[in-house]
């Protein structure tokens, strides 16, 4: 899987759990001599990061004779170099979503095309619900490539006549992605012969092909290790909530439109079923990051109805220095560029939010002081409790690192971070206050988004022992 989130040893995982230290460094030098003694000298350049961990995880999986692979593809799927696979027993495809456009076209339907590349003749392939002409254009692929392709029935109909399944990731777009999972883990265990999968529901004629351009896959009844490994399933930095005293983090590495409106329903719904300060003293932070081609400005316009006290912004690097940080290092990002996106970002908040005052006829129209939104000293504090209309003073912040970024939201109220150092990188009013509010606040809601790598790199400092 790709990307890794604290150290590059998550990717190649052996019954769940990453490789060793030993092992990772074993079959990275056995890989790395070989290339290098084989190559071309006319084209003598080894293969570029992802394609390297790529051939040394399938080196890693002959070698430790897994019995079976799961292999996530990197970025599309027709040219990915994880698509060298002849003959996989089974293929699917999630909800697809619009990304790397640069690489894979800008349109759902040239994003489905790429997608469906993975399809291999013969071999059964599944996906979920997609708008029309995208699941139009998997059905040509898989016709083309000579292989049936089925849609997945909705996870309500596994539950019928029994009780709800219970999800160990959080979120309804998880529900869609459980109901691939096990079509994928049904067909497997079905080609090794195994017994007791549990009898098809049958699919009812009127339904098989009633407006869909793709065949229902039947449901059945799922066995108890099913219905315990949808429970029991972990992924860090997918709707993450980490408890930490009056600090309550909020991961997820959603870093698309539709997997940001995701992000917004699970942190709304999240961050209301926490138990309310008795003071009403709450402060929400958001945390934001986003790489690539991504259209931020659409990404932070979802954000706005989650109504922000505070916008943080900062690059993915960990610290400022990162010498002692290999596994999170990015050679093709300076830290002047990373700088310069997020004081975008910071612009497009500001003026986000300045759009939203215009539209609110609720809220008035806060004072400018020095360029941040400030609030207005007749209403005496930052912090309203409802149902008065929470205030709208949300300054956008930049700083040039995560530790100083999650070190300035938790204010020494976190006892896996230090406390910021009191001259600090900003003087600027807007922190100085911040700190204040974030200091004496009764509960702290932060949410962090917009990238897995600013997930990952928040993980680390949040949680050391990840870094083992």
């Amino acid at each position: 899987s790709s990307p890794h989130l604290v150290q590059v040893r998550e990717r190649i995982r052996i019954n769940g759990q990453p490789i060793s230290k030993d092992l990772f460094n074993k079959y990275f030098w056995l890989v790395y001599n070989r290339l290098e003694e084989t190559k071309d000298p006319a084209h003598s350049s080894m293969p570029a990061y992802f394609r390297f961990l790529t051939i040394m995880a399938f080196h890693v999986f002959l070698q430790e004779k897994v019995d079976l692979a799961v292999v996530e593809v990197g970025i599309g799927g027709t040219y990915d170099c994880t698509n060298i696979v002849r003959a996989p027993v089974v293929c699917g495809v999630s909800s697809l979503g619009i990304d790397h456009t640069s690489i894979l076209g800008d349109t759902m339907e040239k994003i489905a095309w790429q997608k469906g590349g993975i399809f291999k003749p013969g071999v059964p392939a599944f996906t979920v619900v997609q708008p029309e002409r995208p699941l139009e254009v998997l059905r040509e692929r898989a016709q083309e490539r000579k292989c049936s392709l089925y849609l997945c029935p909705e996870l309500d109909d596994f539950e019928e006549g029994c009780q709800a399944l219970e999800l160990g990731l959080a979120g309804a777009h998880q529900r869609s992605n459980a109901a691939l999972a096990l079509q994928l883990a049904r067909t497997w265990l079905q080609r090794r012969g195994c017994q007791g999968l549990g009898e098809l529901k049958e699919v009812p004629p009127s339904s098989e092909l009633l407006g869909r351009p793709v065949p229902l896959a039947p449901a059945f009844r799922l066995t108890d290790a099913m219905i315990q490994g949808l429970r029991d399933t972990e992924w860090l930095g997918r709707t993450q909530v980490l408890s930490h005293g009056p600090v309550t983090w909020y991961l997820d590495g959603a870093h698309t439109t539709s997997s940001i409106q995701a992000c917004v329903r699970w942190f709304r719904q999240a961050a209301l079923n926490q138990d309310k300060p008795h003071d009403g003293s709450e402060v929400r932070v958001l945390l934001f990051n986003a790489t690539g081609d991504r259209d931020t400005a659409a990404l932070l316009k979802l954000l706005v109805p989650c109504h922000f006290d505070y916008a943080v912004f900062c690059p993915n690097f960990t610290e400022v220095s990162l010498a002692n940080n290999a596994d999170q290092q990015n050679f093709n990002v300076t830290l002047e560029n990373a700088l310069t996106r997020c004081l975008e970002n910071q612009q497009t908040w500001t003026r986000l939010l300045e759009e939203k005052v215009g539209q609110d006829p609720w809220l008035p129209s806060p004072p400018r002081v020095g360029g941040l939104l400030q609030p207005t000293p007749a209403r005496g504090s930052l912090l309203l409790v409802p149902p008065a209309p929470r205030p709208l003073n949300s300054p956008a912040l930049v700083f040039p690192c995560l530790a100083q970024a999650l070190r300035w939201v938790a204010q020494g109220r976190d006892p896996q971070l230090a406390a910021p150092v009191a001259s600090g990188a900003h003087p600027h009013p807007a922190a100085s206050s911040g700190a204040v509010l974030l200091r004496e606040a009764a509960a702290v809601h932060v949410l962090v988004t917009g990238s897995l790598h600013l997930v990952g790199g928040a993980l680390r400092l949040l949680v050391p022992a990840l870094s083992q």
